[in-house]
């Protein structure tokens, strides 16, 4: 099948090279003359574990293009994506701009019939809004399809390529075999490929991720209740995550979620729901317990300092707001270096994969270190923001000869609390006792 993708950020680009690898004609487009160079030259513009060995063998086998050129990437395309920005505008609305462009775009290009899919996370009533864009400019037939994603930046390919289930929105029953046809390589094993409306398709991605934040948040907030009456947060998320009712997914507590999905998804499902009049009690409260959460550290480091951070030196590991990632959009770690140097801190960081981004946003206001152990030179104490696999099982001697008090702060539970007590670090978490 001859497949358009607009767009080649995250999603576009995953989706693109995916849909390759099943032996579809693939075509993305970009208007960043630059990245559509690098792109055709091999050199893949985003890290993505898994994502780079696909797209070399799809571009070498000629499944997979890339082109500047929206007339010629979907002139013998059966389906078209739209993979497209959806920022939060300032009152967390989803600002529908860069579709709707598009739409009103194919509108005037389209000489015969297409599907055209919204793979952008929007809000509910899209899909009308993107058929009366492309009508308005064209009066033959074409169909508009919900079909948002559900790609866990780190694991993404494998997301993608084994789903635990399509959701698919349309209305029509030509669209819902095209994409029932196009899908069916992804889901031998039996997992669902779910039709319904588009409205509901567009609200389930909106559903799905505010749930998840939600759950996150639940277990900051038990973690809080955990340190004030003396309980373990650890035990507690056991005790409760083998119950079947609730799973054992998503219960670890941290200093909070970030990312491109979570927090524009929440604002956006806050926002559409006061449009309708209804006032979302329980997200209004996630946000809030989130945005705080983000920093809950700080006053941890403050008090063990006697509240003067001046001219202290910091080790921080982990700038992602999660592993296997260079994404640093809403990232913790952001939040937690704002402050530092609110109270007149030095802060060395370090990431495995997003240092660059953290540099083109901070630039030098922080120190930047080729090594993790590096970054602890000097440093009155480390703080851990992301929980990357390396950080998870170091050498604790290096760690105490690096750092000038054996002192940790560790916003993700990575450490054994026994360990800690052994190799005699002042340890701080979150949920759990404090080691001294």
């Amino acid at each position: 099948m001859r497949i358009a993708v607009i767009g080649t950020g995250y999603v576009g680009l995953v989706s693109g090279t995916c849909f390759a690898e099943t032996g579809n004609q693939v075509t993305c487009v970009d208007i960043d003359e630059a990245k559509v160079k690098s792109l055709q030259s091999g050199k893949i513009t985003i890290y993505e574990p898994g994502l780079e060995k696909l797209f070399e063998r799809n571009l070498k086998e000629g499944r997979l293009h890339f082109t500047t050129n929206i007339e010629e990437a979907i002139k013998e395309a059966k389906i078209i994506f739209l993979a497209l920005p959806t920022p939060p505008g300032e009152d967390g609305s989803a600002d529908l701009s860069y579709v709707l462009g598009v739409a009103e775009q194919l509108g005037k290009i389209m000489t015969e019939y297409k599907v055209i899919v919204d793979k952008s996370t929007v809000p509910v009533g899209t899909a009308e809004k993107v058929h009366k864009a492309v009508a308005a400019n064209y009066s033959g037939d074409f169909d508009i399809v919900s079909n948002p994603e559900f790609l866990r930046e780190g694991v993404a390919v494998d997301d993608f390529m084994k789903p635990d289930r399509v959701v698919v929105g349309c209305s029509s029953e030509r669209a819902q075999k095209l994409m029932a046809e196009l899908y069916a390589p992804f889901v031998r094993q039996g997992n669902p490929v779910i039709f319904m409306d588009e409205k509901s398709a567009e609200l389930t991605k909106y559903a799905a991720n505010s749930f998840l934040a939600t759950k996150i948040t639940f277990m900051n907030e038990i973690s809080r209740v955990c340190e004030l009456v003396g309980a373990d947060v650890d035990k507690v998320r056991k005790g409760i995550g083998t119950d079947t009712r609730i799973g054992n997914r998503f219960l670890f507590p941290g200093i909070g979620y970030g990312g491109s999905c979570f927090p524009k998804d929440v604002k956006a499902l806050v926002k559409s729901s006061s449009e309708v009049n209804y006032d979302f009690k329980i997200l209004n409260a996630v946000e809030e317990v989130n945005e705080s959460q983000k920093t809950y550290l700080i006053p941890k480091i403050k008090a063990h300092f006697a509240g003067d951070l001046k001219g202290m030196k910091f080790a921080l590991w982990g700038l992602a707001f999660k592993p296997n990632t260079d994404d640093i959009r809403e990232a913790p770690a952001l939040y937690l270096i704002d402050e530092l140097l609110k109270a007149g801190a030095i802060v060395t960081a370090f990431d495995p994969e997003a240092m660059k981004n953290v540099k083109d946003v901070v630039g030098d206001k922080i120190n930047y270190a080729n090594d993790m152990y590096l970054a602890l030179e000097n440093a009155d104490a480390l703080i851990i923001a992301t929980e990357w696999a390396e950080f998870r099982n170091p050498n604790f001697e290096r760690i105490g000869k690096g750092l000038k008090n054996k002192t940790i702060f560790d916003g993700r539970n990575l450490f054994n609390l026994e360990k800690m007590s052994e190799e005699r670090f002042t340890y701080y978490s979150i949920g759990r006792e404090t080691i001294k």
